[in-house]
């Protein structure tokens, strides 16, 4: 179903015309500065850093230059231009990997991981750019790369494979880990590992698809400020700042990750935050505080306030991956009560035993080894292989196209469980609903990355107040009649019951008129 709105770029809602302009004329111009420091082989990069910096301005600016440019109307040519340089991208990848990366990686990474990026951008400005204003679904419930068909099974696998090498089989990976060398040399200091890669690869598809999101809701303000926040916080928060803390020979602390999601920042010893204490000084000591800042004062604080939404959609980088990379895939979402259930057990169930691990650890390190010895360590490294590396990772994001978005968000994470604890039962956060307004045509449901059935709750004009729900606010967007709105109120009446007379509620036989 479409919906019209009064849209005309993918920055309405969210950053004036003007602003746009000044911000891609000073892209450019940073980019001639570069490109002049590099033809004059001047400081403070070498002359093929500079240029590849000012390759990244220049292409920023052009995707923002479009994305304002109401004008400008793709045509067939532009479309198989971005088929054409994606794929260059992808046998570049596979170039890449079979060896070339190693022997020249500063001209497969641009060939490879940049020219992906470059193709992928213009594949996403190329479809929506001309395309009617606001929301369109077309197709996404029959199209093979997003409903199960062989395109997308062929997807899921080339993504889950990549997750299988990437946490077991890294030196299959290692020419597209050197073609990263540079950028790595010009952040950390030193060459890459596969981690700094595969970093990398994230934030760079949290943005790609980030602009696609941007595209696709630009005639919501809601979404337009919260795919930005996603993306800032994934590249900064979580790539670049980590890298430079490298640089300066500091722990990789990624500050937009706390426990129990990030375990380790609460965990004792060398495999918790006694590396980080022993590394970083000082600064170790900062990043411990602020993790138990953020864990214990913070959570509660925000999620009282917003609900679970503040972090689960606007700051987490499981999130930020779900609700860009994983955006055409949250109508496969399971949805029967067997799920819900399983949910209920299987999301609980992780919190009770990061709680518990995380006192037994802390109790052992307390009697110096005195429960446990040295099997704590086994402790971590086996609860880091099943919930971070196989649940997370390859089951988590490679399962996209068969399971939908949020499979690790539903079943698997603490932190979501920790908060929706809280949402549940303290919390001005909730979904209102119009009852009256509802037509029944079911979008909310479809769209709902969580598997809530939305449509039950609207058809009898009660607030959504669950547990699992993430605030993302799609199912507001996709409703074509205002039913839905996101809501910070008091806590009194947010637990209403229905509104609207069910139709059980009726027996006709009991009205006086027929006795």
């Amino acid at each position: 179903m479409k919906q019209t709105h009064h849209s005309i770029s993918l920055v309405d809602g969210s950053l004036p015309g003007a602003a746009i302009n000044r911000v891609v004329a000073a892209m450019t111009a940073l980019a001639v500065l570069l490109g002049t420091a590099a033809f004059l082989q001047l400081w403070p990069f070498r002359p093929i850093t500079s240029v590849s910096l000012a390759a990244l301005l220049v292409f920023s600016a052009a995707t923002l230059w479009v994305s304002k440019n109401s004008s400008w109307k793709p045509t067939r040519v532009h479309h198989k231009g971005a088929a054409v340089l994606t794929g260059t991208g992808v046998v570049g990848l596979i170039v890449s990997i079979a060896g070339a990366g190693m022997a020249w990686p500063m001209v497969m990474f641009w060939l490879g991981i940049g020219t992906t990026t470059a193709g992928a951008t213009w594949m996403i400005a190329a479809r929506y750019a001309g395309a009617q204003r606001g929301l369109d679904n077309h197709g996404t419930m029959i199209n093979p790369v997003t409903n199960r068909g062989a395109t997308g099974w062929m997807l899921g696998i080339v993504m889950t494979g990549f997750y299988v090498l990437i946490y077991w089989y890294p030196t299959a990976l290692e020419g597209l880990t050197r073609t990263t060398d540079p950028l790595s040399w010009l952040l950390r200091g030193k060459a890459a590992d596969h981690w700094f890669m595969y970093s990398l690869v994230y934030s760079l598809a949290v943005v790609v698809m980030g602009v696609r999101a941007l595209y696709k809701y630009r005639h919501v303000r809601y979404q337009q400020i919260r795919t930005w926040s996603v993306m800032l916080v994934q590249v900064l928060l979580a790539f670049i700042i980590p890298s430079i803390l490298v640089l300066f020979q500091q722990p990789e602390f990624y500050f937009s990750y706390f426990w129990p999601l990030k375990w380790t920042y609460l965990w004792p010893g060398e495999y918790g935050i006694g590396w980080i204490l022993e590394s970083g000084g000082r600064t170790g000591v900062f990043m411990v505080f602020w993790g138990g800042v953020m864990s214990f004062v913070a959570t509660p604080v925000l999620t009282y306030f917003y609900g679970k939404r503040w972090y689960c959609s606007w700051v987490c980088g499981c999130g930020g991956m779900a609700e860009t990379l994983g955006d055409p895939y949250r109508h496969l979402a399971p949805r029967s009560t067997n799920s819900w259930r399983l949910e209920r057990w299987m999301i609980h169930g992780v919190l009770a035993v990061i709680v518990l691990a995380t006192a037994l650890l802390w109790i052992n390190s307390a009697t110096a080894g005195g429960l446990f010895g040295s099997f704590s360590g086994a402790v971590a490294k086996t609860y880091g292989f099943i919930f971070g590396s196989i649940w997370a990772g390859v089951i988590g994001v490679g399962f996209y196209p068969f399971l939908g978005t949020r499979i690790w968000c539903r079943f698997g994470c603490p932190m979501a469980a920790i908060l929706g604890l809280q949402q549940r039962f303290f919390s001005r956060f909730r979904i209102t609903t119009n009852g009256a307004q509802c037509i029944s045509c079911g979008n909310c449901s479809a769209y709902c990355e969580m598997g809530i059935d939305v449509r039950w709750y609207a058809q009898r004009g009660q607030n959504i107040v669950r547990a699992s729900c993430v605030g993302c606010g799609i199912c507001s967007t996709v409703c074509p009649r205002g039913v839905l709105k996101l809501e910070n109120g008091p806590l009194e009446g947010r637990l209403n019951g229905p509104v609207l007379i069910d139709r059980d509620e009726v027996d006709v036989i009991d009205l006086p008129e027929f006795k």
